[in-house]
């Protein structure tokens, strides 16, 4: 199996309202071999905030990868996801939707939005642990992500 750069930690933005799901992607990403820092924001309008350090995220670290749902409050997740490919600075984060959505209109439209990856958040609890070590195993040990410093 190919090792994570142990050097390096993955930075990891959720942008996530339930508190169920933000407890569980916690606990999963805490056991795992992976060092990682993960942040977490409740709306769409906080995580542009975060994304471009504005009023308390000033000192905000830009995230190697964001995971997001798609039912969020204040700004939805196909709104972000619009906001985010538009802008120079934020549109080569790799955005990874998990969402209860099962909908093919909203598979459609996430993908014609840019997102990079598109799951359907399995409502059984050990299914949604094998989801989040899934995303890890492939999203932080084969894919090569840029570098936070070259996502502006």
């Amino acid at each position: 199996m190919i090792e994570a750069n142990p050097k390096k930690a993955v930075k990891i933005l959720l942008v996530e309202d339930n508190e169920g799901d933000i407890r569980l992607a916690q606990e999963v990403l805490a056991e795992s071999r992976l060092v990682s820092q993960l942040d977490v924001v409740r709306d769409g309008v906080e995580a542009l905030a975060y994304l471009r350090r504005q009023g308390r995220y000033a000192k905000a670290s830009r995230p190697d990868i964001i995971l997001m749902d798609l039912n969020l409050p204040r700004m939805d997740g196909r709104e972000l996801l619009t906001a985010l490919k538009n802008e120079d600075g934020l549109k080569r984060i790799p955005v990874i939707v998990l969402t209860t959505s099962q909908a093919e209109q909203d598979v459609l439209r996430t993908y014609e939005l840019h997102a990079n990856c598109f799951i359907s958040k399995p409502v059984d609890l050990e299914q949604f642990m094998v989801v989040i070590k899934a995303i890890e195993d492939f999203w932080f040990t084969i894919v090569s992500l840029p570098t936070s410093r070259g996502a502006g």
